[in-house]
């Protein structure tokens, strides 16, 4: 049960955003073993001075182009998190032309009982789910 916050620099049309987040939904699905319709995706759209992206000291030049994933999930092995990784940026590079570069990604972990579906109850603990 990811939470897939995304976010870009304006000026990218629907049909583009719209094919980013499929594509990130279904490379979560397919190396998180997220059953379908487990599909938690928030877009931000940010002026070009608010994203501020660097490199970490590894000479890696940002365009335009750069996108941030910070997902919130359930723990997840190292060899899952490389897949997702690897095979989000080698779609979004041959789909969209994103350079790899351009992709960055952050994840943090959390439990069942850090979630709530609505009603204010703890649908994982509870057995709803």
């Amino acid at each position: 049960m990811p939470l897939m916050r995304i976010d870009v620099i304006k000026g990218h049309d629907e049909a583009y955003l719209k094919t980013m987040l499929d594509i990130a939904y279904e490379v979560q699905v397919d190396k998180f073993a997220t059953p379908e319709g487990d599909r938690y995706q928030l877009l931000t759209q940010h002026e070009p001075f608010e994203m501020q992206i660097l490199d970490t000291g590894l000479g890696i030049k940002r365009t335009r182009d750069v996108v941030f994933f910070n997902l919130v999930t359930r723990p997840r092995s190292t060899r899952d998190k490389l897949d997702f990784y690897k095979t989000l940026v080698d779609r979004l590079n041959k789909e969209l032309g994103i350079r790899k570069e351009d992709v960055v990604f952050s994840l943090v972990p959390n439990n069942d009982d850090d979630w709530s579906f609505g009603n204010g109850e703890a649908q994982f603990l509870n057995g709803k789910l």
